[in-house]
């Protein structure tokens, strides 16, 4: 395995190995792009749309096309159906051609906005002739100011609350960073490497075909601070950035910020804000559009961390007010009096059983009422009472091991007794049949409580399905 460590490299190794040929040209791109105006420069991007969109234009007229047919109303169902098999046929291969125009593009787009960046750090302002985007932002933003036909961007600005400096420059370990990312790999970093630098050059990149890139981060002040941050860079270039945690949800500046070119958030907001999308009926209600690329900061915290806590949201309820719960009370209060008093005759007979230690069938006997008494009601405080007793508890231990041998076969020996069963390690109760027929003895309806299956067969009048019992 070593000699052939040796010669073939480890993993990571390789990876590197298959990375360097775009840095290496980028570097290269690097040298030529420092010598073109501010202009110039800024006019790289446009080249850049213009080429995604001139590789793809045949491909998006057919999408255009096929579109325009499914809108049609004339068009049956079985047809339908197989135009949308073709459609994410051809989204599909617009997919891949537009990843295979970003990789020729990359080491030009990478060498960009390593040359915007140096000329951040070496300038108190960057001066560009004025576009009507420059002008709009000058209306909101104090770092770039209007004069006649130009513009002036600001070095420094406003993020997170902090008058900042721009201060970096991409270095070579950063450049092989945004290629990994952009590979739609992990890319690990120590915490100073420059994990948000890193992640200007994919997005940057992926944001050119005009479809959005999306930015995760684990929380408000981080969305906002990064696109205050990083956004004069894009911003610089064109694009249009926007946070949605800025914006109420189901809003309209919610909704357009989402159509930005580049879009900051939180994991919640975006997992709620999808969600919500979901659960409408009028599609002018979704904020979202199609996504297309994102980049989630913090990946490990992101997608293990906080995925252990699931994104929960309600909608209205059919009824209103109009609850069942008063009814079903009623049901519940019966059936737990009832499993109450069986506890304290089951709990009574363990302690008189018990008094006789030196009799082992007694004291078997009183194992088993103590463990229809646990699991009938576990937090009942005269069990806890008496487990604290000595010799109790590992009786009770004892006896339910015994029954939890082969995949508790037998622990409806145990079960059958009661009325319904609580298992405290797994969070759950169930119901038993004893307990079932008390709930439907209340009832003239002796199903009451079993759940029929469903399945739909014709009628045989010829009307429409309907659903029958199995």
């Amino acid at each position: 395995m070593d000699f052939f460590k040796k010669f073939l490299g480890n993993k990571s190794q390789r990876d590197i190995k298959e990375i360097m040929p775009f840095v290496d040209r980028t570097l290269e791109v690097y040298e030529e792009i420092k010598g073109l105006s501010n202009d110039e420069l800024r006019g790289k991007t446009v080249e850049f749309k213009q080429r995604i969109a001139d590789h793809l234009s045949g491909k998006e007229k057919e999408l255009e096309e096929l579109k325009a047919q499914l809108n049609s109303d004339e068009i049956e169902i079985d047809e339908k159906e197989k135009l949308y098999a073709q459609l994410d046929k051809l989204e599909k291969e617009s997919y891949e051609l537009t990843q295979e125009v970003l990789n020729e593009i990359l080491p030009e787009a990478f060498a960009v906005m390593k040359d915007t960046a140096r000329r951040f750090v070496e300038n108190d302002f960057v001066e560009v002739t004025a576009t009507q985007l420059d002008r709009d932002f000058a209306a909101v933003k104090a770092n770039v100011e209007i004069e006649n036909d130009k513009a002036r961007y600001k070095t420094s600005w406003l993020a997170g609350g902090n008058m900042i400096r721009w201060d970096m420059i991409h270095y070579d370990v950063q450049l092989i960073g945004g290629v990994v990312l952009h590979q739609g790999k992990i890319a690990e970093m120590a915490t100073g490497e420059g994990k948000t630098l890193v992640a200007t050059l994919p997005v940057y990149l992926n944001a050119l075909p005009g479809k959005g890139v999306h930015i995760v981060t684990v929380n408000d002040y981080l969305a906002k601070r990064d696109s205050e941050w990083m956004g004069v860079l894009y911003e610089f270039h064109g694009l249009k950035v926007d946070c949605i945690d800025r914006h109420e949800p189901n809003s309209d500046a919610r909704r357009n910020a989402y159509n930005a070119d580049i879009t900051f958030g939180t994991n919640n907001e975006f997992g709620f804000d999808y969600l919500r999308d979901n659960m409408t009926s009028n599609p002018e209600e979704m904020v979202q559009r199609v996504h297309n690329y994102t980049i989630v900061d913090e990946v490990d915290s992101v997608l293990i961390d906080d995925a252990r806590t699931p994104l929960i949201i309600s909608g209205p309820t059919p009824k209103g007010e109009n609850q069942a719960f008063e009814e079903l009370k009623l049901n519940v209060v019966k059936i737990y009096n009832a499993q109450r008093n069986l506890v304290t005759k089951l709990l009574a007979e363990a302690k008189s059983l018990s008094e006789d230690e030196n009799n082992n069938d007694r004291m078997k006997k009183a194992g088993e009422q103590l463990l229809r008494s646990f699991r009938g009601l576990p937090k009942n405080k005269a069990l806890i009472k008496f487990l604290s007793e000595p010799g109790m508890k590992a009786l009770l231990l004892k006896t339910e091991n015994f029954f939890m041998q082969e995949q508790s076969k037998n622990m409806h020996i145990i079960d059958d007794e009661l009325y319904f069963v609580i298992d405290e390690k797994n969070n759950t109760i169930e119901l038993t049949d004893k307990g079932i027929d008390l709930l439907t003895e209340s009832y003239d309806d002796p199903t009451f409580y079993i759940l029929p299956a469903w399945s739909c067969k014709p009628d045989p009048a010829g009307h429409p399905e309907q659903p029958v019992y199995l």
